[in-house]
């Protein structure tokens, strides 16, 4: 691979994103936690600042998760569409390095929303004087990112044999699946039926854990309340072995396409 040639295209991707106007996500972030630190005090006079914490990492997952999806099943699939990937692989451009140029551009794009994000949080806490642990926070977006890097790779992986539409709906299937697998599991292991069991574990062992990497709630609590080191070290290996996998697929597949 050519990293010049990654760099060009991940580039690309990042400044094509960030006109499509989707930093705008960041402003809508700033209302929404506006309005929750106004509102929560009137539902919840003795819990709102845990409250509001675990509410600001859940809205910063979703609007994450929204970006990696719907930009993520777009990247190639709009190319080929568009029938500019013609264009692109006559080039001295290898498929995997198209593949691997459009993915660093989305983790890019994550990147700089998640920070946006984790600014902006950080000052609505500060200035509403809510207690909160700084390293429980930047572990827990930094599991985040780690999160919505695995769905952009899903996201890209189906977009590469499919369309745009169905990709965004099998990707959200797999976010929401992925999010209940240990509790598949062990659903499975309740009954005496080795068929569901079977199929349980084969939930399990295919679809991605993503509870491992989602340590939101424990960060509301605190350091004490997350997991130990080896825990996290073990997750966010998981979660990069995971994501370094179905990008080996995708590229897999869009080598054997024909245009």
């Amino acid at each position: 691979m050519n990293f010049g040639r990654i760099s060009v295209i991940a580039t690309n991707v990042f400044r094509e994103v960030i006109r499509d106007r989707i930093l705008f996500i960041i402003g809508f972030y700033f209302l929404i936690l506006a309005v929750a630190i106004y509102l929560l005090p009137q539902f919840a006079a003795a819990t709102e600042d845990k409250m509001f914490f675990d509410f600001s990492l859940a809205t910063m997952s979703l609007l994450g998760l929204v970006v990696a999806v719907f930009v993520g099943t777009g990247l190639v699939n709009k190319e080929i569409e568009k029938r500019t990937v013609l264009v692109l692989i006559a080039k001295p451009i290898s498929r995997s390095e198209f593949i691997t140029g459009k993915y660093l551009g989305l983790l890019a794009v994550l990147a700089v929303l998640i920070a946006a994000m984790t600014a902006i949080a950080l000052a609505f806490l500060l200035f509403n004087q809510i207690a909160y642990s700084l390293a429980s926070i930047l572990i827990a977006t930094f599991f985040l990112f780690l999160q919505l890097s695995l769905i952009a790779a899903v996201a890209i992986t189906l977009g590469v044999f499919t369309s745009s539409l169905l990709a965004t709906a099998l990707t959200f299937a797999v976010y929401l699946m992925g999010n209940i697998t240990q509790d598949l599991l062990k659903l499975g292991r309740l009954g005496n039926n080795s068929n569901i069991q079977n199929l349980t574990q084969t939930l399990y062992l295919v679809l991605p854990d993503l509870s491992r990497l989602d340590v939101k709630n424990d960060a509301v609590y605190g350091l004490a309340a997350l997991p130990n080191t080896t825990a996290l070290i073990s997750n966010a290996g998981y979660g990069l072995l995971y994501t370094a996998m179905l990008l080996a697929i995708a590229i897999l597949i869009f080598s054997q396409r024909e245009f």
